[in-house]
């Protein structure tokens, strides 16, 4: 009996801790944490799969770490985008909405990838000719999956959902781009580890 008064005590505090993740106050501290704890997962799930395969031998969690600050770094770009965004271009108009899609697009979708390459790039001690190797050589590879993915996530991202959800709303559609954006920076390593 006491465990479920307890669970209940618990759950109708639920909607008090939301209010105030979201607030304001605390959004940016939110929204960094659910990109930190996301891009991790992503990281790790695509490790476990790459071990199931045989490409890759053990957890690695200087890798996993690694994407977890990237993540880091994107959400603060993303946090600061949205905002801007819809200061910019305020409304819910389907009008208002297509353009903040194809805005974000063709500035945030290669900001991000840069940034995400780049943020590795600082972690890993990459010279700036590996890192610009690498993003020619990866680069395209997200961008295309980017355009796949993120119109029509975002259509209904900016059209319903107010701006201290999109982060989240982003991180979560977000999870299997992460496994592949790790699986794209991470593909010579393990075609080298076979070797």
């Amino acid at each position: 009996m006491n465990i479920v008064r307890n669970l209940s005590l618990a759950l109708n505090k639920i909607p008090a801790i939301k209010e105030k993740l979201f607030s304001p106050k605390y959004l940016f501290y939110t929204n960094v944490t659910i990109s930190v704890s996301l891009s991790a997962v992503g990281d790790v799930l695509e490790q476990h799969y790459e071990m199931l395969k045989g490409e890759w031998h053990e957890w690695s969690f200087k890798r996993t770490r690694n994407m977890a600050i990237s993540g880091m770094t994107i959400g603060i770009v993303c946090h600061y985008w949205y905002k801007y965004l819809d200061n910019k271009l305020p409304g819910r108009r389907i009008d208002i909405v297509l353009k903040k899609v194809v805005i974000d697009q063709l500035v945030c979708s290669p900001l991000c990838i840069a940034v995400f390459f780049l943020t590795l790039g600082i972690l890993e001690k990459s010279n700036w000719s590996e890192l610009k190797n690498e993003i020619i050589q990866k680069a395209h590879r997200l961008y295309i999956a980017e355009w796949i993915i993120w119109p029509p996530a975002q259509t209904f991202n900016f059209y319903f959902l107010p701006n201290k959800y999109r982060i989240l709303y982003d991180n979560t559609i977000s999870l299997g781009y992460d496994v592949y954006t790790s699986h794209v920076k991470h593909d010579n390593l393990i075609h080298s580890s076979k070797k």
